[in-house]
């Protein structure tokens, strides 16, 4: 039991430490004004109807602002993760 907390802890403060080095990165980067990117995602609306059915429809395209870093950072999404999920629902 003990031996499976000493992994937990290590996984946890090695998880912390990645991730504040993935922050000072995008900080590093921001005052470079290399921090984001854009991507093309598509965003659709699903509307529900009648007898559990949902309309699916394509509002359109747009530019979507991301961080270029391993972690979502300032409020923005990683782009590695966007450019893997670029239709967006509403």
């Amino acid at each position: 039991m003990e031996r499976l907390m000493r992994v937990v802890v290590g996984l946890a403060a090695l998880s912390a430490l990645i991730y504040l080095g993935d922050w000072l990165a995008i900080k590093v980067r921001v005052s470079h004004g290399t921090a984001y990117g854009s991507v093309m995602v598509n965003q659709f609306l699903a509307t529900p109807l009648k007898g559990n059915k949902v309309e699916y429809d394509l509002m359109g395209t747009a530019q979507q602002t991301c961080s270029r870093s391993i972690f979502p950072q300032q409020g923005y999404e990683a782009c590695w993760w966007l450019e893997r999920h670029k239709s967006q629902w509403e």
